[in-house]
């Protein structure tokens, strides 16, 4: 038999190449791969699902909301900390919001700050545990407390509170002995200097309630933050409220390897426990 030229067989070669490739990685290893998942770690393999009743209602290792029909909260369960997966927990949309500390002025008719959405979930959340939802950085009214001061450079001669739109009454009545003004809609203020206060607030709320995570599909909440919400579900339920706390304790997982992260309630587990 005539010898093939080159160019067929390096064509040929890379055929067998890609047959046995797509073999071994494309159908041997995964099914080696699922084969152990599902003998090892059955459960967490399919997704560590919850089952209630006889029917899965969530995921031990992804979130979910606690909400009625109009997004508000269920008084007798558990909340879980804010998503920014989409609507909330959607795990075609997993993601953070990508804003960082800077991010501070809210944008006129559009998009608020991350400040001003820490703001105004820290007084929903007060509201909701009846406590005080203020914190640092925040106006009473629940946005960032920022100026814009102006000239950028050098003695103000205007200070605007840049996320209270007129006619809200600023945070402040003065900085450095000028008078603070209302933001007026469709005005520009990009050319002042921003300047965050700080106030004299403390914050009750805890972090993890007014901050999202990464992943925006966060299953679990800090112990501190289940503390604040045990009064108002023993309220709710009628329980008495060490008895809930003990459900606290019994769902905490603590850190990994004894020393890694913190202790974490998962929240589903929880509020499963509590129907129960």
């Amino acid at each position: 038999m005539e010898r093939l030229p080159s160019w067929i067989r390096q064509h040929l070669a890379a055929l067998r190449a890609l047959l046995v490739l797509t073999l071994v990685t494309g159908a041997l290893y995964p099914l080696v791969i699922t084969g152990v998942a599902q003998a090892v770690f059955n459960g967490g393999a399919n997704g560590s699902l919850v089952r209630k009743d006889g029917k899965d209602v969530g995921s031990a290792i992804v979130g979910q909301s606690f909400t009625d029909a109009d997004g508000r909260p269920v008084g007798r369960y558990f909340q879980s900390r804010p998503s920014a997966a989409g609507d909330g927990y959607d795990m075609l949309s997993t993601a953070a919001s990508n804003l960082g500390p800077e991010d501070v002025v809210d944008v006129p008719g559009g998009r608020r700050s991350l400040l001003t959405q820490v703001c105004a979930r820290s007084r929903a959340v007060g509201e909701l545990e009846g406590v005080s939802g203020a914190r640092p950085y925040c106006t009473p009214d629940g946005v960032g407390a920022v100026l814009k001061v102006f000239p950028a450079v050098g003695t103000p001669t205007r200070a605007v509170s840049v996320n209270q739109t007129c006619p809200a009454t600023p945070f402040v009545a003065e900085y450095r002995g000028v008078r603070v003004e209302c933001a007026r809609p469709g005005e520009d203020y990009a050319a002042g200097r921003t300047v965050p206060v700080r106030g004299t607030a403390k914050a009750v709320v805890p972090a993890d309630a007014v901050t999202a995570g990464g992943s925006g599909l966060d299953p679990d909440i800090s112990v501190a933050y289940a503390d604040l919400q045990a009064a108002r579900v023993a309220r709710e339920r009628g329980m008495p409220v060490e008895r809930v706390r003990q459900l606290v304790a019994a769902n905490t997982t603590g850190r990994s390897l004894g020393f890694m992260g913190e202790p974490a309630v998962n929240v589903l587990e929880l509020n499963l426990a509590l129907d129960r």
